[in-house]
Order: C-alpha cells, then sequence, then structure tokens
C-alpha cells in the first residue's frame, strides 16, 4: 500500500477480496475489418478482414491484478460510464491525476475521477452531481484504474 497523503491510500489487493480470473479453454478471436465504422453517413465498406481481435487480449494487460465490476447510477455519464456497465479494472496501475479509479470511501465502493491537485478529489463526471472532497480525516482507499467500459445496447 501506497501513501499519496494522510487520507488516499492505494491498495494493490483489498482485504479478503482476491480477482477471480475465469478459466478459459483457449482464445477466442473474432475478426477485426481493417476499415473503420462511420458513425455518421455510411460509406461503402470493403469486406476486408485485417486480423482477428480477442477482446480479453486487449481489455485485460493483468489478469492476475485484474477485475471486473458492474456500474451502477448516473454521476460518470459524461465520462461514458452508464449504469449497468461493465468495468474493466486493473489494480497492477498506480492511480495518477484524472484516471478513472474504483474508491472505498466510509466502506462505500464508487467509481470516479481522480483529481490529485490542488487537492485531492474524487470527481463525478455529471454536473448534478458534487464533488467529493478528500480531507485527512476521511478513509479513502483505491482499489484500482479503471481501463475499460463495456456497455450492452441489447
Amino acid at each position: 500500500m501506497e501513501p499519496v497523503s494522510k487520507s488516499l491510500l492505494f491498495v494493490s489487493e483489498p482485504e479478503g477480496i482476491s480477482a477471480a480470473v475465469p478459466e478459459r479453454d483457449g482464445d477466442i478471436a473474432l475478426p477485426l475489418f481493417g476499415h473503420t465504422c462511420a458513425a455518421g453517413f455510411p460509406s461503402p465498406a470493403a469486406d476486408y478482414i485485417e486480423a482477428t481481435l480477442d477482446l480479453n487480449a486487449y481489455c485485460i494487460r493483468h489478469p492476475s491484478a485484474s477485475y471486473f465490476v458492474r456500474a451502477s447510477g448516473d454521476s460518470m455519464s459524461e465520462g461514458g460510464i452508464l449504469s449497468g456497465d461493465l468495468l474493466v479494472v486493473d489494480r497492477s496501475l498506480k492511480p495518477v491525476h484524472g484516471s478513472i479509479v474504483i474508491a472505498a470511501i466510509d466502506n462505500e465502493f464508487t467509481v470516479k475521477k481522480l483529481v490529485l491537485h490542488p487537492r485531492p478529489a474524487l470527481m463525478p463526471m455529471n454536473p448534478a452531481y458534487r464533488p467529493i472532497d478528500i480531507s485527512d480525516s476521511d478513509e479513502v482507499e483505491i482499489f484500482g484504474v479503471v481501463t475499460h467500459s463495456v456497455h450492452r445496447f441489447q
């Protein structure tokens, strides 16, 4: 554990909690098309597969230090994290100013943007919510950096 300030502590392995790494029979590689997909007006698409992509390899850099958590609420909606999204969290990454983190504040878990200066705070990414200022009397632990968000449309 590495203290950043008297009240902000980075935790690499939560006490009593370990990440479950699913067992797989093998990699699942899906086709990755070489062309981008226009989000505006469509363009004629070429049926060309550039490579294959395994989402596990793409999303998880450190399997033994990674876990998934489901987001709830709308405090991070303007950051692209919606209620129900599946977040990929890496405990091996050091949180820096601007990282999206999983934090525990007085034993309540939350996902927020970490701000280290001018004063430590956990920032929502929705103007309807207030920042959570971190004072020396607060007990805040960081349980990892969010690296990806998986959003299901159907």
